[in-house]
């Protein structure tokens, strides 16, 4: 229970209070960007750093008792070296009604919104949905303000501690700055589920009626009845306009360390990545016939580690991309060389050997002796599985599994990829050497 009990906590219902929570060594007081954000507050409000770096060491050493959370404030009992304890506050103007309506209506209205919270985030586009809505869910400076028994006229180094702690319980559970802003998790949750409620209602077709005893929510709609509620179906929309190219990534630094884990070069690649992805596939599907093409099924972890190095990512990430896909360096550059020469067939021709079964081999042999008019100028050719090379030369051909052959050179004691696939061994065979008669008299 609270270190720190007054019969003005009894006036409020939504009140909470949490445990002191054990020393936080060797860890930092928030890992979410909302925690971040509440402590970005603190230390651009705090004009004295040196009462902030100890109330970093009074909450690191477990010195802030229990925690008091309701509509505006703070409070617990934080205690000195020396064991003097004092009360400390800290407040946070609550929401009025209004802000609270325009709140309540904008998260009911995105089921998303709903389904984070109760999974205990914060999502980005919350906050930023209630900015523009003219809320400010999270603290900025002079929001957190500071009252102490110490007296002290700004943050003390108990009112930091405070802070400090906060943080810690806002990365565990966002719903405490909603009742820190004037709504308990439970009295927030029964608002929405009555707008959710009543939003259903409104889209019930005419003279439909919801079960005994359910509300709208709980009932829902069925699919007949929408359906017939609306005679002529509105027409979709226009297609969205073609794009040429993909904008510039956003910088993810913002001069905020990043949280433990989150690798910011790599995460900004992965965002280029996906627009340009999206960018192609927005123009396959703006393209005729697009509907008769059938998905084509996804890359394995391995292609896709292959693809993403081909992009050209910074050093450190194509060292992951190697790392995760069971290759070293040397090998994952081969593996780019083939991407670019022929995508995922490249690849398995390049790192899959395998052998053809009569029917393939017979047709690769017919084709090998079709290649070249006179015999005599058919290279000698030692075949293992399903690769020929070249005898006497660092040549070779490399028959894929589609029936097209791929030119190969050794390279510093490698086989490495030396060009697109052809249909013809000796068309093959000619992109490495210049001719096939050249070859042939080496």
């Amino acid at each position: 229970m609270s270190d720190f009990h007054s019969d003005e906590d009894d006036t409020y219902r939504d009140a909470r209070t949490f445990e002191a929570l054990p020393p936080a060594h060797g860890r930092g007081f928030a890992r979410t960007w909302w925690g971040q954000a509440w402590l970005k507050a603190l230390e651009d409000t705090a004009l004295d750093t040196q009462q902030l770096k100890l109330g970093r060491r009074h909450a690191r050493a477990g010195a802030v008792g229990a925690v008091s959370v309701r509509p505006g404030r703070i409070t617990a009992v934080v205690q000195d070296r020396d064991r003097t304890a004092h009360r400390s506050d800290v407040l946070v103007q609550e929401l009025d009604a209004a802000e609270w309506d325009r709140l309540l209506d904008l998260v009911a209205d995105r089921a998303g919104h709903i389904a984070a919270l109760l999974d205990r985030d914060m999502p980005p586009q919350l906050v930023e949905d209630a900015a523009a809505a003219g809320i400010e869910l999270l603290p900025g400076i002079g929001d957190l303000e500071p009252s102490c028994d110490c007296e002290a006229w700004d943050h003390c180094a108990h009112t930091a501690a405070l802070c400090y702690q906060m943080a810690r319980l806002l990365d565990q559970d966002p719903f405490v700055l909603l009742l820190l802003r004037g709504r308990g998790e439970e009295e927030l949750l029964g608002e929405l589920q009555g707008r959710s409620a009543a939003r259903a209602q409104a889209y019930m077709p005419e003279g439909a009626e919801a079960p005994e005893g359910a509300t709208a929510a709980e009932s829902g709609v069925a699919a007949a009845e929408a359906f017939a509620a609306q005679k002529d179906p509105a027409p979709l929309p226009a297609p969205p306009p073609r794009v040429e190219s993909v904008g510039a990534v956003p910088a993810l630094g913002g001069g905020t360390p990043p949280a433990p884990g989150i690798d910011v070069p790599a995460l900004e690649f992965l965002i280029g990545d996906t627009a340009e992805r999206a960018r192609r596939h927005l123009a396959e599907a703006l393209s005729g016939g697009h509907a008769d093409t059938p998905p084509a099924a996804g890359p394995t972890v391995s292609e896709d580690a292959v693809r993403l190095a081909a992009a050209g990512p910074p050093a450190t990430v194509a060292a992951r991309l190697a790392a995760g896909s069971g290759r070293d360096a040397k090998s994952l550059a081969a593996a780019v060389r083939a991407w670019r020469q022929g995508g995922p067939a490249a690849l398995a021709v390049l790192e899959e050997e395998w052998t053809p079964g009569a029917e393939e081999l017979a047709r690769a042999t017919n084709g090998l002796a079709a290649a070249w008019d006179d015999e005599a100028d058919r290279p000698r050719m030692r075949a293992t599985r399903n690769r020929w090379t070249v005898v006497g030369s660092g040549t070779q051909l490399r028959l894929g599994r589609d029936g097209r052959w791929w030119p190969y050179r050794k390279e510093q004691g490698r086989w490495l990829p030396s060009g697109p696939p052809d249909e013809d061994p000796a068309a093959a065979l000619a992109s490495l050497t210049g001719t096939a008669e050249e070859h042939a008299t080496e």
